[in-house]
């Protein structure tokens, strides 16, 4: 899982600075690391690190760069990928010029690709699988540099959205399902792209649109033109998780604001599963209580903001081991006695994976002083991984697979425990069923041949 974000300036005015800004606003989709990369004279240069962004990168050292097109990256990794040379962008200079390549997603053939460039004499320095699209295009050195960019991607299965680096030009593209989200804003004469609108927000551009599944956008000194990666005809397929947790709520993707996804997730949640013992409403910061305000609104039980977040702390979810998980929480979270005391609660959270949080919430709001607390999680149970980019690890390691659903309930120590229905999700996110990939919760994955699906 990852944020990327590009600048391209028609003016030359330098933009270093706006992708460090555009970079902060997607802090969430990754902490492990950060990068940024630009052209300077005709070759790739980039500012790397370990850490959240401004650990990771100087802003200050960007202040005297003039690069009128940058690229940037911050990441979640899981180990052992959490090192330095791991670390996007990843750029090249090759017989063509300079190509730098921001990623978001997972390619499922990586192993096949990975062993027939090598035959062919690659010699891959990280164990990204970005790195795969640079050798790639270094073998069509024949063709010329966006050709090659467009024939590599479609040689790539899995999902992506990238954001490349070419030879002075800003390109952005969508794999052919619309599995990540990518998005176009302009300010003035200055163009976006960013993994989230709100990161246009942040450097005050006007959200243009969302790059299309399948659609590769080439913004340069001639504006922004379309191009079509892929001939095939398809339907898209956005991620589930996107509206559930991994975007930030001030965020609109693919038209559907996230804000109101989540709103709607908790109204649907408290008609579903009602709890009309309870005396108050509780949301579990950040990505559960939007979702609390809709079921508030809906049960007509009181919100209160039960549970205050440390702000310093990162989110757990994405954290690469269970130890720093369980840190992470004992942190990050801390209930307000006053307001539990002698209550009966309904605790509303977007989801639960491992169940390390859960457990833990639920034991700090009893030992607060509730007399019941009732758990409500505002999307179905996840029993399935990730194959698209998402970190949901192994199947045995998800709660819901491990243990049913009364056992889970015992487990992490609530009274009751209720799950929002696929079909409700789907509802709430406010796509057609058969646009929205609901994978980690259904086990339905896609297959290739499906890709022609809507011709």
């Amino acid at each position: 899982m990852s944020g990327i974000f590009g600048a391209y300036s028609k003016t030359g005015k330098p933009v270093l600075e706006e992708v460090y800004l555009g970079l902060y606003a997607l802090q969430h989709r990754g902490q492990e690391c950060a990068g940024i990369a630009w052209s300077e004279g005709g070759r790739i240069a980039a500012a790397k690190g370990m850490g959240l962004l401004h650990n990771a990168i100087e802003q200050q050292c960007l202040t005297q760069k003039n690069a009128p097109c940058a690229i940037g990256h911050v990441r979640y990794t899981p180990l052992p990928g959490s090192q330095l040379h791991n670390v996007l962008p990843i750029g090249a200079n090759y017989a063509r010029g300079a190509v730098a390549v921001s990623h978001d997603g997972l390619i499922t053939n990586l192993k096949e690709l990975t062993a027939q460039l090598e035959k062919q004499g690659a010699i891959f320095q990280s164990s990204t699988d970005s790195e795969a699209i640079l050798h790639l295009m270094a073998h069509k050195s024949h063709m010329q540099p966006l050709d090659a960019l467009i024939d590599s991607l479609r040689k790539v299965k899995g999902s992506y959205a990238v954001i490349v680096l070419l030879n002075g030009a800003l390109v952005a593209a969508r794999d052919p399902w619309g599995f990540k989200p990518l998005v176009i804003g302009k300010k003035d004469e200055d163009y976006y792209a960013a993994s989230e609108s709100c990161a246009l927000d942040i450097v005050g551009a006007k959200l243009l649109r969302d790059v299309e599944p399948g659609e590769m956008i080439v913004i340069d000194e001639r504006g922004m033109r379309s191009l079509k990666i892929h001939h095939e005809c398809f339907r898209g397929m956005r991620c589930s998780f996107e509206y559930v947790y991994t975007a930030r709520p001030d965020s609109i993707i693919d038209g559907r604001s996230v804000y109101e996804a989540r709103k709607e997730m908790g109204r649907l949640l408290a008609e579903q599963a009602p709890c009309p013992e309870a005396d108050i409403t509780a949301g579990m910061p950040d990505s559960g209580t939007i979702a609390a305000v809709g079921y508030a609104e809906r049960s007509n039980i009181p919100l209160e903001m039960g549970v205050v977040r440390n702000r310093y702390v990162g989110r757990t979810f994405i954290q690469p081991t269970q130890k720093v998980r369980d840190l992470g929480v004992k942190i990050k979270l801390n209930p307000i006695s006053e307001v539990f005391n002698n209550k009966k609660a309904v605790v509303i959270d977007d989801s639960i994976v491992r169940g390390t949080t859960a457990e833990r919430v639920v034991s700090m709001i009893r030992d607060s002083g509730a007399s019941q607390v009732h758990l409500r999680i505002a999307s179905p149970p996840v029993v399935h991984p990730c194959r698209y980019g998402i970190d949901t690890r192994k199947e045995e390691t998800l709660a819901a697979v491990r243990m049913t659903l009364p056992e889970l309930c015992k487990k992490v120590g609530a009274d009751s425990l209720e799950y929002l229905s696929e079909e409700n999700l789907t509802a709430a996110i406010g796509l057609q069923e058969d646009q929205i990939c609901t994978a980690c919760f259904t086990g339905k994955y896609l297959d290739e041949k499906d890709l022609k699906a809507g011709e």
